[in-house]
């Protein structure tokens, strides 16, 4: 097989979007854009036309995945509430009360443990500096480790809430 072949792997980084359609490719641009950007912004990272990605960009608006804000020029970026949306409902979708009520414990449980062990209430309130030289990286790590942990309990949290009200039984 060629270098120029590839049936595996990721595509080169250089062209992340390779061998996907336009509509992928304006979709992708916006996901992995860390501000908000121009329709010709996002056509050059999609490698199309400003037109094209004018149109998939307002169909995307349209469904809410991305947020336009007007001015000159108009502007886009990706809707992060709607991708929270999508999450907390395949969580509620793929798993009983039970199951996300465990989760939050165990969630729960983790967050309480770095509470312990940092003395404090949240990782925003760790100074890294009063940490030997040679731990601070693990600290940065439990620290991210601890941030994402009480994220996911929040989005555990939701979607036990979403599943929960979906099997009450109704009084009809």
């Amino acid at each position: 097989m060629t270098d120029d072949i590839r049936h595996d792997g990721p595509p080169p980084f250089d062209r992340p979007f390779e061998g996907e359609d336009t509509k992928q490719r304006v979709y992708g641009a916006v996901l992995h854009a860390r501000e908000p950007m121009t329709a010709a912004e996002i056509a050059e990272r999609a490698d199309c036309s400003e037109e094209s990605a004018r149109t998939h960009l307002s169909f995307y608006a349209d469904l809410g995945i991305v947020i336009r804000h007007e001015g000159r020029p108009v502007r886009y970026e990706r809707n992060d509430d709607y991708f929270e949306w999508r999450r907390v409902n395949k969580l509620a979708r793929e798993n009983t009360v039970d199951e996300l009520q465990a989760r939050v414990s165990e969630l729960t449980d983790r967050i309480e443990e770095y509470r312990g062990e940092y003395g404090v209430d949240s990782p925003a309130e760790v100074d890294v500096l009063e940490f030997d030289a040679e731990r601070i990286d693990d600290v940065y790590v439990e620290l991210g480790d601890w941030a994402t942990t009480i994220e996911e309990r929040r989005l555990h949290e939701r979607a036990r809430r979403k599943a929960a009200g979906s099997t009450a039984p109704s009084h009809s």
